[in-house]
């Protein structure tokens, strides 16, 4: 009644300026009104329904519906909860007849969430393991710690899947990483002992101690990789964490990595053959 009462008024002065001036904002007055009036409406009635969450049932099937030929398949799985998991696989040149590989899950260093980092395979991981002919599953951390939900989720779906759909040695299962994923290997290493028959860590800096100040044991046999000159990790750090923890009980060893950085992850190819035939000799 107010608005209605006002443009009569003003409809009686003849539009003078002023009156004119009147209008235009309560006519803007009204539309802004109506438009926000509108868009609350709708947003209140907006339904749609939330997108149901997976089941390890559909990974399942979206897995087994690959083709894992012979050589590199990057591939993506949409996860439990909706989440992408970008990763890659490759599959060795062997007769797989009752011949069931090991099972390499590498972890790349700090990306900064480059959805290409788990295709750097052939820096180290192609060439290092090279001799095992295993399969290698290099998986994406999306820019996260290796160590958090969506990561932990990703890396033990693939394993459970890979060893249910591939043919993999599960009793020659390993994990691998440089950097941040070498931080990632030392703690599947240490928390999934009955997954991992090893862990091979590369550049890291890791440390695990009780509340007492006793460094924790790590039931995974471990062959730590470090470069004498890491600039960004410190060998002595590393050192003192390997000695702490084998004098706990832990199977570990510490290879020093002659006049390496950490910069340079392509120029650890050979320590990580060597780390390959302690597999061959002393684990399996």
């Amino acid at each position: 009644m107010a608005v209605i009462f006002v443009y009569h008024f003003l409809k009686k002065k003849d539009y003078n300026l002023k009156a004119m001036k009147i209008m235009k904002s309560i006519k803007l007055t009204l539309i802004y009104f109506f438009t926000a009036t509108l868009l609350f409406n709708c947003s209140e009635s907006d339904d749609t329904p939330p997108v149901p969450s997976r089941t390890y049932a559909n990974l399942q099937s979206d897995f087994s519906a690959i083709n894992f030929s012979t050589g590199i398949t990057d591939a993506t799985l949409v996860g439990t909860n909706n989440e992408f998991w970008e990763y890659r696989v490759i599959m060795p040149d062997v007769d797989f007849t009752n011949n069931d590989r090991p099972l390499i899950i590498t972890l790349h260093g700090f990306s900064g969430g480059d959805a290409n980092a788990h295709k750097n395979t052939a820096c180290y991981a192609e060439p290092g393991f090279a001799a095992l002919d295993a399969i290698i599953i290099s998986p994406n951390n999306r820019g996260l710690q290796w160590f958090e939900a969506y990561n932990q989720a990703q890396v033990n779906a693939l394993v459970s899947l890979a060893s249910e759909f591939l043919p993999v040695d599960t009793s020659k299962i390993v994990v691998n990483g440089y950097s941040d994923g070498g931080n990632g290997a030392w703690w599947y290493s240490e928390t999934q002992p009955n997954v991992f028959a090893a862990g091979i860590p590369m550049a890291s800096a890791y440390g695990s101690y009780n509340p007492d100040g006793s460094a924790r044991v790590i039931q995974t046999p471990t062959y730590v990789i470090h470069g004498e000159n890491d600039e960004l990790f410190s060998l002595q750090n590393t050192q003192d964490w390997v000695d702490a923890t084998a004098l706990a009980g832990s199977n570990t060893t510490l290879v020093v990595a002659t006049g390496l950085t950490h910069t340079e992850p392509c120029e650890y190819v050979s320590y990580l053959q060597d780390a390959s035939n302690w597999l061959i000799n002393d684990i399996w």
